[in-house]
């Protein structure tokens, strides 16, 4: 039996675990790695390419969305299923526009993340139960409805590193030491976020942040 593997993306040590412990348990499953920050993911897939990601949607240092990106890219046969303590449109339409194919809550029961896993490796798509009927009421596809996707997709990997670092409350000076650039680079990305959102602070580059599912509404962040 061709096992898949399986890589874990994911920065609570339990939830990881827990999620280890249950795949064990499949014969036809096998766990090759754990990542737990989005850009450990990358790197770790680009050198184990695994069959299946399962990436939470928001981690440190870089979120599951843009994770997802970089890795498609990266390692185009790998498929990712993100994983969100949350359901809602947003977070959805923003998973399946980064390249993930499946989307599960992270209450779902072992035998749908199973399924899960073995569905997208067949090439198909999986979405949890809720999310799936919503879907469906929408014709079968998560179309944007509120022009977030036309402006996600004009901003640069490194713009959406930037973002994050921003809407985590991290300053300039940390977030050129954390992405290994100068603060004047940092500030020109800055400058370049607020011009193509038309977003003239950090209050609403968080705000949009949260929306467009690039950080989820429970990290603690620091307005100023």
């Amino acid at each position: 039996m061709k096992q898949i593997t399986v890589l874990l993306a994911e920065d609570h040590t339990v939830v990881r675990q827990g999620f280890r412990k249950m795949l064990e348990l499949e014969d036809d499953i096998e766990i090759v790695g754990e990542a737990q920050d989005g850009r450990q993911a990358v790197a770790m897939v680009k050198k184990l390419v695994p069959s299946v990601v399962l990436m939470d949607i928001a981690m440190p240092l870089l979120n599951g969305l843009e994770a997802t990106r970089q890795i498609l890219k990266a390692a185009p046969t790998t498929k990712v299923v993100m994983l969100s303590a949350h359901n809602d449109d947003a977070y959805v339409q923003e998973a399946t526009n980064s390249g993930a194919v499946g989307f599960l809550i992270k209450q779902s029961s072992a035998q749908n993340v199973c399924e899960a896993i073995r569905e997208v490796q067949k090439g198909k798509t999986y979405f949890s139960a809720t999310v799936a009927r919503r879907l469906q009421q929408q014709n079968g596809s998560p179309h944007n409805r509120n022009g977030a996707r036309k402006q996600r997709a004009s901003l640069s990997s490194r713009e959406m590193e930037v973002l994050q670092l921003i809407a985590e409350g991290k300053a300039n000076k940390e977030s050129a030491s954390e992405l290994g650039i100068s603060i004047k680079t940092v500030e020109k990305h800055r400058e370049n976020l607020m011009s193509k959102l038309n977003i003239h602070d950090t209050a609403g580059l968080t705000r949009y942040a949260i929306s467009a599912g690039i950080i989820e509404n429970s990290v603690q962040v620091t307005i100023v």
